[in-house]
């Protein structure tokens, strides 16, 4: 009996049993997603059932095409058909729509403006806002066209790009100097950039704007691109992104929540 089934008897029981059986068959594509190709032995092992348990669930799933055998003595792997599931699901995903709530808990936590960008036209575009309760923010950034080398979002969306690109868009954009703070160095931006990169993060105090400072984190989407970043930005005078307690750790964890929204599995 396939797992689907299970689910033609409408007792009671049965329907337990099914729901159960469904239960265990996202188990077992999960462990596969988890570790690739494994036998029937240790999925059996790690779920803690039967091994005739754990092979007739495979053999439903093989049936449908979510998993397939391997030529490496029988071990099974993900089939064809989660590919093509998984491709029908970021067409259908809205960066703004999923991120929003995201946004909307930061802002509320740090009572800062908080910013989503993605890269456009070799800028940063910030396309949905979330403002914090403080009087002084109030400047709607929505639709605001910022510099990359300049702003945090900008120097996030440019550690997400190979040497190449970004050398095109910094030959069309020139780095021209913001405040007296700007990088204007391609040689230090680059540095700074692999830093971003490794620490997951960046911050600018006044490169952009003098009296405002900002910190960004990546979003990425199902097969780990870059596609956005989301920002928390304020006065200079009292906004010191780093000195926060907890903000850079929240942000990252912030981006993260957005990724995996967009399908991102995030180790």
């Amino acid at each position: 009996m396939s797992v689907l089934e299970e689910f033609d008897d409408e007792s009671p029981e049965s329907l337990h049993r099914g729901v159960q059986s469904v239960d265990r068959a996202i188990t077992v594509l999960k462990i596969l997603a988890r570790r690739g190709a494994t036998g029937v032995s240790d999925i059996a092992e790690e779920m803690g059932v039967h091994k005739s348990t754990a092979s007739r669930l495979l053999a439903s799933l093989d049936q449908g095409g979510l998993v397939q055998q391997n030529s490496e003595r029988g071990k099974y792997q993900l089939g064809l058909e989660i590919l093509r599931l998984a491709n029908a699901i970021p067409g259908r995903l809205s960066l703004v729509h999923e991120a929003r709530p995201v946004l909307e808990a930061l802002a509320d936590k740090y009572k800062e403006t908080v910013n989503l960008a993605v890269l456009r036209s070799n800028y940063a575009v910030n396309v949905d806002q979330a403002m914090g309760p403080s009087s002084l923010a109030t400047h709607d950034w929505i639709g605001s066209l910022t510099p990359l080398h300049a702003t945090s979002s900008g120097k996030v969306l440019l550690a997400g790009l190979t040497s190449e690109q970004r050398l095109q868009i910094l030959k069309q954009t020139r780095m021209p100097a913001q405040t007296a703070k700007t990088i204007t160095s391609r040689q230090k931006l680059e540095q700074q950039l692999l830093e971003i990169a490794a620490a997951g993060y960046a911050t600018v105090y006044e490169e952009f704007e003098i009296g405002l400072n900002a910190i960004a984190a990546p979003v990425h989407d199902h097969i780990g691109a870059v596609i956005g970043s989301v920002s928390i930005s304020g006065p200079s005078f009292r906004f010191k992104p780093e000195e926060v307690p907890g903000l850079v750790e929240d942000l990252k964890q912030a981006g993260h929540d957005i990724s995996a929204r967009m399908g991102y599995a995030v180790e």
